[in-house]
């Protein structure tokens, strides 16, 4: 038996810095859980403010989906949040 150890990532930037701010969720979406490995994000200092829906429809990373598919897709996969 292959035991997989979880993964937490702690989510810790707001929106002043958008890219950051959704680094962690595009992990937990499309890189931890596709890959089989459990996860879990935990929010920090100024990352609380991305529970806010008028936040988290404003947060665009360089080069990364919008946060509001990446933080719909993270509840779609049953990715737990921590506050």
């Amino acid at each position: 038996m292959v035991v997989v150890p979880g993964l937490l990532i702690v989510a810790s930037s707001g929106s002043t810095d958008p890219t950051r701010a959704s680094i962690p969720f595009h992990i937990a979406a499309n890189g931890a859980t596709p890959a089989g490995v459990p996860v879990s994000v935990a929010f920090a200092g100024d990352a609380a403010e991305l529970l806010k829906p008028d936040i988290i429809a404003n947060v665009y990373g360089q080069g990364l989906p919008p946060l509001r598919d990446l933080m719909d897709k993270c509840l779609e996969q049953n990715v737990p949040f921590y506050v």
